[in-house]
C-alpha cells in the first residue's frame, strides 16, 4: 500500500464545499468518485488539510490517500485528471511516507481574498471575487489595523458563533494588501484558522477601509474576544487557499 500526496486546485461556484455532505455536490466526494472507478469499485478515502465552504476556492489544496495500484506518481495526475470534472485539477502527485498526514502534519497556510474595485464589475469574475460597486477602500488604513492581528491570540473574535473548537489561540505569521490592477488582494498566512476566520478578519478590515470602523478599534476587537465586535463575514466567493506548509 502506498500513500499519495496530492495538490488540487478547484473553482469552489458549482460545490456545496469540500467536504462530504449528503446529496450535494463537493470536492471530496468527486474525488472519491473517480478513485473508486480507478480502484474498480472500493472505496478510497481521501483526506484533506481541511475544508472549505461552498464557493470557496482553492489554488493549492493538499490531500493524501492510500492506494495498492502501481501506477508512477508522476502519471498520477493524468490518470485523475481525465475523468474529474473540470472544476477540479490535479497539479501534482508524490509518493510520500506512510506516516505523513495531510491534516495532521500542517505547519501553515496561505489564504488570499480579492475585492474588485473596478468602476464597471466584470461580468467575467463575478464568481470570484467580491464586487465593491466602485469603491476604493483605504489601502493604508487596513494595513495600519491589520497590525492588531498579526502574532499569537486567541482569536474567538473572528470565528463563526457555531464552532465546537475549544482552544481558538491561533498565530498569524503575515497579513498584507496587495493592488493587482482593479483588485485588493488580502494575503494573510498563519499556523492555522477557525471556521469562517479569514472571510471575518477580510468583513472586519474593509469596513476599516471604508471609515465605518476605526483602526485602533481593531486591537479592542482581539482583545475583547467577542464575535459581535468583530465585521461581517465576508462573502465566500473572494476566498481562494493558496498553499499549505508542512
Amino acid at each position: 500500500m502506498r500513500r499519495l500526496k496530492v495538490i488540487i486546485s478547484y473553482d469552489g461556484t458549482l460545490f456545496s464545499g469540500y467536504q462530504v455532505q449528503p446529496g450535494e455536490r463537493t470536492v471530496q466526494a468527486e474525488l472519491e468518485r473517480v478513485l473508486a472507478i480507478m480502484h474498480k469499485g472500493v472505496q478510497v478515502k481521501v483526506t484533506a488539510s481541511g475544508r472549505t465552504d461552498a464557493k470557496v476556492h482553492a489554488t493549492g489544496q493538499t490531500l493524501h490517500f492510500d492506494t495498492p495500484l502501481a501506477i508512477p506518481a508522476e502519471k498520477y495526475s493524468k490518470a485523475l485528471n481525465v475523468q474529474l470534472p473540470r472544476d477540479i485539477r490535479v497539479l501534482s502527485v508524490e509518493e510520500v511516507a506512510h506516516d505523513f498526514h495531510a491534516r495532521y502534519d500542517v505547519a501553515g497556510k496561505r489564504y488570499r481574498y480579492i475585492w474588485s474595485c473596478e468602476p464597471i464589475q466584470s461580468p467575467f469574475r463575478r464568481y470570484y471575487t467580491v464586487e465593491t460597486n466602485g469603491v476604493k477602500p483605504n489601502v493604508e488604513a487596513m494595513q495600519e489595523a491589520a497590525k492588531a492581528i498579526i502574532g499569537t491570540h486567541d482569536f474567538s473574535c473572528f470565528c463563526a458563533a457555531n464552532t465546537s473548537v475549544k482552544d481558538k489561540v491561533r498565530t498569524v505569521t503575515l497579513l498584507q494588501f496587495e493592488w493587482h490592477g482593479e483588485e485588493l488582494h488580502m494575503v494573510i498566512e498563519g499556523n492555522g484558522f477557525l471556521y469562517n476566520m479569514v472571510r471575518i478578519i477580510a468583513g472586519t478590515l474593509w469596513e476599516v477601509g471604508i471609515g465605518r470602523r476605526k483602526i485602533d478599534n481593531v486591537s479592542h476587537v482581539v482583545a475583547s474576544g467577542n464575535r459581535d465586535k468583530a465585521g461581517k463575514t465576508a462573502p465566500p466567493q473572494g476566498l481562494y487557499l493558496e498553499k499549505v506548509f508542512y
